[in-house]
């Protein structure tokens, strides 16, 4: 096991709302992360779709466990989202991340949401700010 592989497990095994979400690891390495996920019934908003928080949690999701495969301790300080098309329930979605650049103290994510289909559903962005605290001793 890699150690970007050991540091999204750590995250993933405390934090809750990723479980209470259904996500799946389906790849991480370093500065990557690939997540899919089920849309369920108590997800769906007033007009019978997934609610816009749901798309955004699932990036969001990918967003920090991606960032912190580097080694250093990063967290959000900018993201935006945008809905492409609807959701629904039973639909599967699944993020993957891209980096766009990586500096010392700052890092630049694309996270495209897809659909069972392959049809693009949301576009998220996000910027990271990378600590000096290390999760583990050595690293990749």
């Amino acid at each position: 096991m890699t150690n970007s592989e050991k540091i999204v497990n750590e995250m993933y095994d405390h934090d809750a709302f990723s479980k209470w979400l259904g996500i799946k690891k389906l790849e991480v390495s370093k500065g990557n992360c690939k997540l899919r996920m089920t849309i369920r019934k108590e997800m769906l908003n007033g007009f019978n779709i997934a609610h816009g928080g749901i798309a955004y949690s699932l990036a969001d999701s990918a967003l920090a466990f991606a960032a912190n495969t580097h080694g250093n301790k990063s967290l959000s300080i900018e993201t935006k989202i945008s809905h492409l098309e609807p959701v629904r329930e039973g639909d599967v979605l699944t993020a993957v991340v891209m980096k766009e650049s990586l500096s010392e103290t700052k890092g630049e994510y694309v996270i495209s949401i897809m659909n069972q289909d392959e049809l693009e559903i949301a576009i998220f962005k996000g910027i990271v700010h990378r600590t000096s605290k290390v999760w583990f001793s050595t690293h990749e």
